[in-house]
């Protein structure tokens, strides 16, 4: 099975939960907590999405806002580590509504279509400059629907002032 970046919003009681209990950050990463609409899948998109707007020269505090929403800051339940099945390297890490806020603002001055001109025509040429070896066609579609998602996700969480929890799948 493929490992992929999961996302989800929820409310800071809801991560307040998730921070003290383990049981009901399981439920969080096991779809069970909030309802689908909720949690964003974005599969394999991250590293090339940091790497293209680093590729196009994007503003540093956009980039840094990039890479948080795709991050988190801290761990939500350091305990949950040691739950069966999950990705050791790879913690639960969350943002507060602040700071999702924050990341929505920036990541909404960006026009996809302008970073994504940075890519190569040629797709093998555009995969590489990305280090996407293995991507079957141009990456330009794929990382235009996964960032559009990403901002969409974001902007809609901090509209209702909402934390995002974020591990890998």
């Amino acid at each position: 099975m493929a490992v992929t970046r999961k996302l989800a919003r929820l409310s800071p009681g809801q991560l307040a939960a998730c921070r003290s209990s383990v049981e009901e950050l399981d439920k969080l990463c096991e779809f069970e907590m909030l309802p689908s609409s909720d949690y964003l899948d974005l599969d394999w998109a991250p590293a090339p999405l940091i790497r293209v707007f680093e590729l196009a020269q994007v503003s540093p505090p956009i980039v840094v806002a990039l890479r948080r929403g795709l991050d988190g800051d801290g761990e939500i339940n350091p305990a949950y580590r040691d739950r069966q099945d999950t990705v050791w390297g790879h913690p639960v890490a969350a943002l507060e509504p602040d700071i999702v806020a924050d990341v929505a603002r920036l990541l909404g001055q960006v026009e996809p279509e302008v970073v994504l001109a940075a890519l190569p025509e040629d797709a093998a040429a555009a995969a590489l400059s990305i280090e996407m070896r293995e991507f079957d066609g141009h990456p330009r579609p794929y990382l235009h629907r996964h960032f559009a998602a990403l901002r969409d996700f974001y902007a809609y969480a901090a509209q209702l002032r909402l934390a995002v929890a974020l591990w890998w799948d």
